[in-house]
Formats: C-alpha cells, structure tokens, sequence
C-alpha cells in the first residue's frame, strides 16, 4: 500500500471516529472503564502488591472495537466487572483467573458492577495492522473491519459502514 492510499484510508477512518465520538457523545450514550492490568508484584522481600487495575479512561462498545471518548481506537480484549470476587471455589483454573480479574477490578477505583475493558490492543491509526487478527483492515486505500479472526477476506465489511451500525445501536 502506498502513502496515497494510506492517506486515503486514514481520512476514512477519521471522520467515521470523528462522528462517532460526536454522535455517541451527543445521545449521552453508556460509557465503559477501560483499564490496564497489572498483576501481583513483589514490593519488598516478604510483601507482594495485589494484582490491580489501572484505570485508563471511558470507551464505548462498539462490536469488535472499543471506542475512546478522545476517538482513540481499541481492539477489544477482556472484559470484567467490579463485583465483589467472594471466596475461592477452586472450580478450574480458568475460573479461579477471571476470580482474580473481578478481585483487582474491585478493588480499583471503579464503581461497583461497572464493566471494566482491560487487555484492550491500541489501534495505532495511519499505520499497518501489528496482527494478522487486527479487527481494522486497509485494503487498496479502504478501510475494513474483520468482524471475526477467523472470517476470511472475503467477509470484510467496510469500516465507516460497520462503525455507523454500531452507533446507531448504542444509541438506542
């Protein structure tokens, strides 16, 4: 792809997102954390930091995409809620880890049940795709989403067209 068609691609992408935060912004639509996840760390020789979140703004859920209220773009990652993680039931060790996500999410500065986006792969605009699973596809100077990382090129849908579906959705 040549720098024409990276332009070209990058002013689509923009005024979609620009739109978006706007029309979002405008209809008072819901809002969701968006975080860092740090794990437990050891501090001093016989203390250990819990693991936590670190608190990274507000975005809106869009699909495959988050959606930052600065119309910073995310590939969604995991996602949790600040509720209370009870005690341990030693069920699986899956089940013990996402335990341990709602523990951390808890004890950050969000408000109780609130759902927290964390994991979340920054989208770097005006630049290539660092995985071939990215949900933001440019081909030929269009921008596209692949709406699953197992859907095939040819089940690309137009970016500007998808992110307008999805507004109108979370707008109600």
């Amino acid at each position: 792809m040549d720098d024409e068609q990276r332009r070209a691609a990058a002013a689509i992408i923009d005024a979609a997102l620009a739109d978006a935060v706007l029309q979002l912004t405008a209809a008072g639509s819901r809002t969701e954390a968006i975080a860092r996840f740090e794990p437990a760390r050891r501090r001093a020789l016989l203390f250990t930091a819990e693991p936590r979140m670190v608190p990274l703004g507000r975005v809106w859920r869009l699909g495959v995409f988050l959606l930052g209220i600065d119309g910073q773009l995310y590939a969604t990652g995991h996602t949790t809620r600040a509720v209370d993680p009870r005690h341990p039931g030693y069920q699986s060790v899956s089940a013990e880890e996402r335990r341990g996500y709602r523990a951390a999410a808890f004890r950050g500065p969000f408000e109780r049940g609130e759902t927290v986006n964390f994991d979340a792969e920054r989208i770097a605009l005006g630049e290539e795709p660092t995985s071939a699973a990215s949900p933001l596809v440019v081909r030929d100077g269009q921008p596209f989403v692949r709406w699953s990382a197992t859907a095939s090129d040819d089940a690309l849908r137009p970016f500007a067209d998808y992110l307008a579906e999805r507004v109108e959705l979370l707008r109600g």
